[in-house]
């Protein structure tokens, strides 16, 4: 693998030091059509405004205002609520970043004077602790979350120092005197401990790539070396809920709480890079391949139990208790991400894209407004339609909410949409690499001095054709290389030269590319079948109906006129008839099985289908539940 070595800071989340690609920032890449800027639009004018109004009616806010007026009685909102508010920070810096919204910037600079108003002298800020009637500080490390929330600090610090470094607002000082603080308790000499909840790992290594702080990377890289030695208390979840049960270097798969796990990796995988130590990013590689091998659902969603919302054993993915927390989601991402940079290879592209658009699209409603928290995989009964003004306790998967108690999904769906242009493509030494397929303007320069101006037009992911036009070029030679996804059997590229078929993972084109040229990837997108691993038992004999990258499912909503039944569960699947596509819908073949409701619920084997069948359109799983209260399932048994 050639590493290559990042000289100047793109607006991007991760930037490491080095690496087999560099990302671009948003001054590079911009997403200017098709599905994912109509959510970045929504995002922007609709979901940010509406986080803030959340935050401010809960009083997590407020919060911080009493803190500094020393008036802080009865605090609202869970311990970890200041990390929403910094969440939202990050969500805004991005967006202003990609947009140049002048009032979003009044309103965060509004923000964040708040914010750093709390903060004590030694740089120690958090509301929930350290005053009279809370704990002491860092007195409940398993559940306070104290470091988890300097996490998303740094986050935010690091974004709004990526978008806007000269700008004046504090956030930046505000972070790195709490980091300063953070290295002064815990560092080498100082507390032998670590958050039960990672966030401060990849946090503290980008806040010290982004400041050149070399103390943060160190930090991070301490508390990624203390986790899985017990320095945690045990729980009735066991240590592993927290994965400080084994070292992380010597884990083979991710366990344990999903959130917790991917935030963990991928910090693990920013000291890996940023220290050179090849040994713990190879054990990374061994956790994320076995996890996405045995605990990952159709959808790139994580994590099978409700309970500690943590992953199952091998294989255990039950499609009606999938928790599948759209965190989990955003954290899976970011492990993702990193081992792309790090190791180039397309798969980890492949993950991030079957994530992006069935994981973090499926959470928030059409205008933005409401959202999951968990993405279960089938609804057995209608959902019951929530408050629009009262937060809910916990959402399991009846329909989605405005807001929650526990609302860290909301703010971290908003950040990753603010800044996803980040992910959708990369450079090294040669060329330009494309992972994620959107219409987009990249403008762009090689570490030679070489400029490359490409535009991508596609209508992705409805349409498979992914055309690239080299806007301006040198006489020099560079390498396009585009991503074939691993379902794309049969894909082909059309060049200058002519067409050819490609295999799935990746194709280059070299050549000395003139202004005009074009460069196109005809991918398969229609509807296919998928089965799954037969040793996941909750959905033998069933299928799971893609389209391209997108997973499909019966709603109940769509089988009303079909003649066959209004409840999902009575649906079998006829595989004879090909599945088809009518005005832009794909349409599956039903027939049905009738429930007879007996004493005793098992019986001798004997085929129960009766010959009514009906054509039924599926709906894109991302959005369901948009046409009201209804069952849905995407495994659907046979005929």
């Amino acid at each position: 693998m050639t590493m290559t070595t990042t000289t100047t800071t793109a607006a991007t989340p991760v930037a490491p030091s080095r690496g087999a690609l560099r990302p671009l920032g948003l001054g590079e890449i911009e997403i200017t059509g098709g599905f994912w800027a109509e959510r970045q639009a929504v995002n922007a004018t609709r979901t940010l405004a509406h986080i803030e109004h959340w935050l401010e009616r809960e009083g997590w806010i407020g919060n911080f205002d009493a803190a500094a007026a020393g008036t802080l009685g009865a605090r609202t909102g869970r311990e970890f609520s200041d990390s929403e508010v910094y969440k939202l920070l990050e969500a805004m810096a991005w967006e202003i970043g990609r947009s140049n919204d002048a009032d979003l910037d009044r309103r965060y600079t509004a923000l964040v004077h708040r914010v750093s108003l709390a903060q004590e002298p030694d740089g120690y800020l958090n509301t929930a602790f350290g005053r009279p009637g809370q704990g002491d500080r860092y007195s409940d490390l398993e559940w306070g979350h104290e470091l988890y929330c300097y996490g998303h600090l740094f986050q935010a610090a690091v974004a709004r120092l990526r978008t806007r470094p000269s700008a004046d607002d504090g956030l930046v000082d505000v972070a790195r005197r709490a980091a300063d603080h953070v290295v002064a308790v815990f560092g080498p000499d100082g507390r032998v401990a670590v958050c039960g909840h990672a966030e401060i790992e990849p946090a503290l290594a980008e806040l010290g790539r982004a400041t050149g702080e070399s103390r943060y990377v160190e930090q991070a890289a301490l508390f990624v070396a203390r986790r899985g030695t017990g320095t945690l208390g045990d729980i009735e979840y066991g240590r592993g809920y927290y994965q400080d049960d084994v070292p992380v270097r010597e884990a083979t798969v991710l366990r344990g709480h999903a959130v917790r796990a991917n935030y963990l990796a991928a910090g693990a995988v920013d000291v890996a890079v940023e220290t050179d130590d090849s040994e713990l990013l190879t054990a990374l590689t061994t956790q994320w391949e076995n996890t996405v091998a045995r605990r990952t659902y159709i959808t790139g969603g994580q994590g099978s139990h409700h309970l500690d919302e943590s992953f199952g054993e091998d294989f255990v993915l039950p499609p009606d208790r999938a928790y599948s927390e759209t965190c989990a989601g955003v954290g899976s991402i970011m492990f993702s991400w990193r081992l792309l940079l790090a190791q180039g290879l397309s798969r980890y592209a492949d993950l991030i894209e079957r994530t992006l658009y069935n994981v973090v699209a499926t959470s928030p409603s059409h205008d933005g407004t409401s959202f999951y928290y968990t993405n279960t995989l089938h609804q057995r009964r209608p959902g019951t339609v929530p408050a629009t003004d009262v937060a809910v306790p916990r959402a399991s998967s009846s329909m989605r909410a405005p807001w929650f108690a526990v609302s860290c999904c909301p703010p971290n769906v908003a950040r990753t949409l603010a800044s996803l242009a980040s992910y959708v493509a990369t450079t090294d030494d040669d060329g330009l690499q494309l992972h994620q397929y959107a219409p987009a303007r990249i403008r762009t320069v090689l570490p030679n001095g070489r400029p490359i101006a490409v535009d991508v037009e596609t209508g992705y992911p409805h349409d498979g054709v992914v055309r690239v036009t080299v806007v301006d070029s040198d006489d020099e030679p560079w390498t396009l290389r585009m991503r074939v996804p691993s379902w794309a059997a049969g894909a082909t590229l059309r060049t200058p030269d002519g067409v050819r078929p490609v295999p799935v993972g990746s194709v280059s084109v070299r050549r000395t590319f003139a202004a005009g040229d074009v460069v196109e990837l005809m991918l398969p997108v229609g509807p296919r079948l998928s089965v799954a691993d037969p040793r996941i038992d909750a959905v033998r004999g069933c299928v799971a109906v893609e389209s391209g990258p997108l997973v499909l499912a019966v709603e109940s909503v769509d089988l009303g006129e079909s003649g066959v039944s209004a409840d999902v569960a009575d649906v079998r699947l006829d595989a004879a008839v090909p599945l088809h596509v009518v005005d832009g819908r794909v349409v599956a073949t039903l027939g049905l099985e009738r429930s007879t409701d007996e004493p005793w619920p098992y019986a001798l084997h004997e085929a129960a289908t009766s010959g009514a069948t009906a054509e039924v359109p599926l709906v894109e799983y991302h959005d369901w539940a948009n046409r009201g209260p209804s069952t849905m399932r995407v495994w659907i048994p046979l005929v």
